[in-house]
């Protein structure tokens, strides 16, 4: 057949390779867009930190117990330049209101049996028993990380003595152990915050001279080493930042125990001395009326006691969780 426009032997159009007609609503991908990602990648989800906050924030569980502390520390804190009470003069609490007396009108949640408002009192012994948490936890950790640091890191028989002395400490009951304390010495809030601390530094060195025990080994603390590297700074700036995760789930669940600590020592009568107060000891003397009803004296500290734990207890459950590697989406 006669080709009457020429195009087939033009050279311009003449072609070896078959083409393949592309379907309508369909375009032809670019080679960078038809390349396969090549085996073992992993998704770039951002930085580490990036990475913990997403699994941090995915669990609901641990955003629940992170309002739920933000909103102690509102209340405890800051609710006292609101609601305006008295809580240090027992006998000018008695003339501007009645003993044990119920909810109602001037007094949300009642009066104890000094006549000190009850919802005021929350206020003011959340505060004590924040701060003995908080601080207490932090002190034993520092203890701790710095006491299984060194432990782990210089090892044989100098690690074996200062591992005897941590099983000697966790053989004691703490229970007993917070009592002779308390009881020897008198009581105030730092020796509180002192005496919290001395019985729960053992578990984060243990913890922490396991890890080192497996850090000191690795490849960029030989090289430290070979570069004139010294101890103080393989630990100080290896060991302990590589510990980080352990460290932090560690702080975190202390807090809760600590609050627990004070609450038993304030249950038995060795927590913070007159006119100060923690949730233990208004549990405490809210006992002593159980069984003439006055529930407001009983329910509102334990209440607190068992939010501000569970919250501590969700957040720590949610950093061990992002903190762990194999739980992260790649």
């Amino acid at each position: 057949m006669s080709d009457p426009e020429g195009v087939g032997s033009d050279p311009v159009f003449a072609t070896d390779t078959p083409t393949t007609a592309i379907p309508l609503g369909f375009e032809a991908a670019s080679p960078k867009e038809m390349t396969p990602p090549a085996g073992g990648e992993s998704q770039d989800t951002g930085g580490m930190v990036h990475q913990i906050l997403r699994v941090f924030v995915e669990n609901k569980l641990a955003v629940i117990g992170v309002v739920i502390v933000a909103f102690f520390l509102v209340f405890c804190f800051l609710g006292p330049l609101v609601y305006h009470t008295n809580q240090t003069n027992a006998q000018l609490a008695l003339q501007n209101s009645t003993q044990n007396s119920p909810p109602g009108h001037g007094h949300p949640l009642g009066t104890d049996d000094s006549g000190f408002d009850i919802l005021g009192r929350l206020m003011f012994a959340g505060q004590i028993s924040l701060i003995v948490g908080i601080t207490s936890a932090l002190v034993a950790t520092v203890v701790g990380v710095t006491y299984g640091a060194i432990s782990g890191f210089f090892g044989g028989g100098f690690d074996a003595l200062l591992m005897r002395i941590v099983d000697i400490g966790l053989s004691i009951p703490v229970l007993f152990l917070l009592i002779a304390l308390v009881t020897i010495f008198h009581t105030s809030t730092a020796l509180l915050i002192i005496v919290i601390a001395v019985v729960s530094w053992l578990v984060p060195a243990r913890l922490i001279r396991g890890e080192t025990l497996s850090l000191r080994t690795r490849e960029y603390v030989q090289a430290v080493r070979v570069m004139g590297g010294t101890r103080t700074r393989i630990i100080g700036r290896h060991i302990v930042p590589n510990s980080i995760g352990t460290i932090v789930v560690f702080a975190t669940f202390q807090v809760a125990d600590s609050i627990l600590l004070l609450a038993a020592l304030g249950f038995i009568g060795l927590g913070v001395p007159a006119p100060q107060t923690d949730w233990g000891s208004m549990l405490s003397n809210g006992v002593n009326y159980a069984t003439d009803g006055y529930w407001w004296q009983i329910y509102p500290a334990g209440l607190c006691i068992i939010l501000v734990v569970i919250a501590f207890n969700f957040i720590g459950d949610s950093l061990r969780d992002a903190f762990e590697v194999r739980l992260q989406r790649r």
